[in-house]
């Protein structure tokens, strides 16, 4: 059941770059059959997807080198489904966006295929070798993808973006053959890694080396310094993949094996994890603020929201994780129809200065729908309630604020800040008086703003009915809260004592109280 999830953009990635004598239209109509078909495939696993039941589903296991601990095995739980649910419709997204008139159109979106069957594959690959493996096989498709159809400094950037993520594979293989041969492990299986303890060091050490290679992935502040230049230089389908899907295979990794294999370790963490979060949060709303290409100011706001999912997860509570895993998703959305919009602009317009930028929503010579879809996703990103931004934003912040209060507020300043550049961009790029000077620009189709409908329609949607997004990845949030063991702070300690059955709570030892989150009552 989930093997057609790699095949399916496999296959036609392997066939478009076979067939000979295909037009752009026609490569591009046949990724979008291939797009399309994994897309149908997931909506059905929707259906199939068992509710009731946390754990791991659609079990599929082939030995390939059991002498080296590798098979192929995969599964699929609420994270999982939701990250392959992003990657398969950003991925359609991605290929409709495209120009029509694309050089080298078969290698384009064999490409784009190519890179979308390895993401899918990561995450429900359930072999922690596998799982790097996959993790790679987008490294040179999307090198090539910046590198040929990128703008200016494409060949500086698709460098950068390959250094960084060849360090990030190195660290994360390094954390994994550590884990493995420490624990003594059998092979690589993720249940089998997870059957043994560590020693606290080495589980500390083990996942500070996995923090720094999926911090490079996310990214998150120091590691962020490949971001603004790849994002910028990268087409607008390569840069809604990079943002939309490649940058959730981070925090994915974060969660499921930082947090996943490494519990305790995280629990002893946490403080620090939550402090890294709120740092990245207001230095990528700071610093977005300061930028003049809207491009360039997604980019870095990229940054701050992502590092959402990081306080979610160093909260370690039920509600922080759910609306942590939800997060990934908002942000993939919110970010896919930025990106777009603003391709679109400079499509049209020519430019994508904020200082030459004016006058957009001109319902006669300007881009009046561009402009209102714009003000639309800028209001989602800032957390504005009723879109889907702000449901999984305060899923994150109810959850984490007893744990961390006053990381938690940091990030509700940045949240702050991010309506401050998005105002920012919105009144100089959308408002104002057009120049005179400027006749008209060309129109927008409707195959052009097709793409900004399905996810504008989303995040409308979720943001009114947000059940539909949160119960998918809310089973799989609470098995992963439960393995954790949390170091309660005095208040929340005293509340434990006094609701647990003993009669001399006197005789308890001074030191924090230790327990399974399984074990604790319902807290307010």
């Amino acid at each position: 059941m989930l093997t057609p999830l790699l095949l399916i953009p496999l296959v036609g990635a392997i066939a478009l770059s076979c067939w000979p004598g295909l037009t752009s239209a026609q490569a591009r109509n046949g990724a979008l059959v291939a797009s399309g078909a994994a897309l149908l495939w997931t909506v059905w696993l929707f259906t199939q997807f068992d509710l009731s039941f946390g754990g791991f589903q659609f079990h599929e296991f082939l030995p390939w080198l059991p002498a080296l601990g590798l098979n192929y095995e995969l599964s699929l739980d609420g994270l999982s489904l939701l990250m392959v649910a992003l990657n398969s419709l950003i991925t359609w997204i991605a290929i409709w966006s495209s120009s029509p008139e694309t050089e080298r159109p078969r290698l384009f979106y064999s490409l784009l295929l190519l890179v979308s069957s390895g993401v899918a594959g990561a995450f429900v690959a359930q072999n922690l070798m596998l799982f790097f493996l996959l993790y790679e096989i987008e490294l040179v498709p999307l090198y090539l993808l910046i590198a040929i159809w990128g703008g200016e400094k494409k060949a500086y950037s698709a460098t950068k973006f390959l250094l960084y993520t060849a360090l990030s594979g190195a660290l994360m293989l390094a954390g994994f053959l550590g884990t493995v041969w420490l624990s003594g492990a059998k092979d690589f299986t993720y249940y089998a890694v997870m059957g043994h303890e560590l020693p606290m060091v080495w589980q500390v050490v083990l996942l500070s080396l996995l923090l720094v290679a999926f911090g490079i992935k996310i990214p998150l502040v120091p590691f962020h310094t490949w971001l603004p230049d790849t994002y910028v230089s990268a087409s607008t389908p390569v840069a809604m993949m990079l943002g939309g899907v490649l940058a959730k295979l981070g925090t994915y990794g974060l969660l499921r094996f930082g947090l996943g294999l490494f519990p305790d370790a995280w629990a002893q963490l946490s403080p620090y994890l939550a402090t890294w979060a709120a740092i990245s949060v207001l230095y990528g709303a700071v610093t977005a603020i300061a930028q003049k290409d809207i491009k360039r100011m997604v980019a870095y706001s990229s940054i701050g929201h992502m590092g959402y999912v990081l306080l979610g997860g160093a909260a370690m509570t039920d509600l922080a994780l759910t609306g942590a895993v939800s997060q990934m998703v908002s942000h993939g959305i919110i970010l896919a129809i930025l990106f777009h919009l603003v391709g679109v602009i400079e499509t049209k317009v020519g430019t994508r200065e904020l200082d030459v930028l004016n006058g957009l929503m001109n319902p006669v010579r300007g881009l009046p729908m561009v402009s209102a879809l714009l003000v639309l996703g800028g209001m989602a990103s800032a957390g504005i309630p009723g879109l889907v931004g702000f449901v999984t934003e305060f899923l994150v912040f109810q959850g984490s604020y007893v744990a961390y209060p006053v990381q938690t507020l940091l990030g509700v300043i940045g949240t702050g800040l991010t309506a401050v550049y998005f105002v920012i961009l919105l009144n100089r790029t959308c408002f104002g008086r057009l120049d005179n000077a400027i006749s008209y620009f060309p129109k927008v189709t409707f195959s052009e703003k097709l793409p900004a409908y399905i996810l504008a329609g989303l995040i409308l949607f979720l943001g009114i009915q947000p059940n539909w997004l949160v119960k998918w990845g809310e089973p799989t949030a609470s098995v992963m809260v439960a393995a954790i063991p949390i170091v309660l702070n005095e208040v929340v300690a005293d509340e434990v004592i006094e609701s647990l059955p003993l009669e001399d709570t006197e005789e308890l030892p001074a030191e924090p109280l230790l327990l399974p989150v399984a074990t604790l009552p319902t807290l307010p």
